[in-house]
C-alpha cells in the first residue's frame, strides 16, 4: 500500500507539469509517423500492427531515458531525497512507488494508440490476440527501460547524465540480439553469442510481437526489472546522504 501511495503520488506529478503531454504527444506522433511511413503500413496489403511494434522498443529506447532521467536524480539535487526516505516506509517501497508510476504512465501512452488497432480492424481482420501479446510485450520492453534508467538516475545528480546512461545501458540489452552482434561473436567466441541473444531484449519481444507469450520471456523481463530495480534500491541506500 506504502508503494502505491507514492505511485500515485508520482503519476499525478508527471501530469502537474507539461512533461507528460510532451512525451505523450512526441510518442504518438513518432509512432504513427514511423507505421505509416517508414514502417510502409499500406504497402504491405496486410492488416497488422507489425510496422507499430518494429519501431516500439527503438522509440522507447530514447524516450524513457528521457522520462526516468529525473526520478532520483532531481530529488538528490533539489536535496528532497533525504524527506522521501525519511517517511515511514521501507526503502524498497519507495523504489517500486516510483518505478510504477513510470510504468503506469507508459501504459496511458500506449493505450492512446488505439486508433491503430481500430484502423487496421476497419481495413481487414486482423488477429487481435497477436496484436494483444504485441502490446503486452510493449509494455515488458517499457519496463524493462524504465528499471534501467531508474537505476541510472540513483547514480548522479545530473538529468543529462543519467539519460545518456540509461540510452547506452538500454541500448546494449536491445542491440545484443541483432544480427550484426551475434554474427561477429559467433566468428569469434561462440559462446558469448548465445549469452548476447539470451540477454537480448528485442530477441524477447519480437517472440511476443508474433503471439507466442512465453513463459520464459515473462520470467526474462521480470528478472530483467527486478535485478536493476535492486542495483537501484542498492545506489540510493549508499548515495542518499550525498
Amino acid at each position: 500500500m506504502a508503494a502505491l501511495t507514492v505511485a500515485r503520488r508520482e503519476l499525478a506529478g508527471y501530469f502537474a507539469t507539461p512533461v507528460a503531454y510532451v512525451f505523450i504527444v512526441i510518442f504518438l506522433m513518432l509512432a504513427g509517423a514511423l507505421t505509416f511511413t517508414l514502417g510502409g503500413f499500406f504497402g504491405r496489403g496486410q492488416a497488422d500492427l507489425g510496422p507499430f511494434f518494429t519501431f516500439v522498443p527503438w522509440l522507447f529506447l530514447f524516450l524513457v531515458p528521457a522520462l526516468t532521467m529525473r526520478l532520483w536524480a532531481e530529488e538528490r539535487r533539489l536535496g528532497t531525497i533525504e524527506l522521501l526516505l525519511t517517511l515511514p516506509l521501507p526503502q524498497w517501497q519507495a523504489v517500486l512507488g516510483k518505478f510504477l508510476a513510470a510504468w503506469a504512465f507508459c501504459a496511458i501512452a500506449l493505450l492512446l494508440t488505439f486508433p491503430l488497432v481500430l484502423t487496421v480492424n476497419y481495413l481487414g481482420r486482423p488477429d487481435n490476440g497477436v496484436i494483444a501479446a504485441g502490446y503486452v510485450g510493449c509494455l515488458l520492453v517499457a519496463g524493462a527501460y524504465l528499471a534501467v534508467g531508474a537505476a541510472m538516475s540513483a547514480m548522479t545528480k545530473n538529468q543529462v547524465i543519467a539519460f545518456v546512461l540509461a540510452v547506452a545501458v538500454c541500448f546494449l540489452f536491445a542491440a545484443a540480439g541483432s544480427p550484426i552482434v551475434t554474427e561477429f561473436l559467433s566468428q569469434r567466441i561462440p559462446l558469448l553469442a548465445e549469452v548476447a541473444r539470451g540477454l537480448s531484449i528485442t530477441e524477447r519481444f519480437n517472440s511476443l510481437t508474433r503471439g507466442v507469450i512465453a513463459l520464459r520471456d515473462v520470467v526474462f523481463f521480470a528478472t530483467f526489472m527486478g535485478f536493476f530495480l535492486f542495483v537501484n534500491a542498492v545506489v540510493i541506500d549508499h548515495r542518499k546522504a550525498d
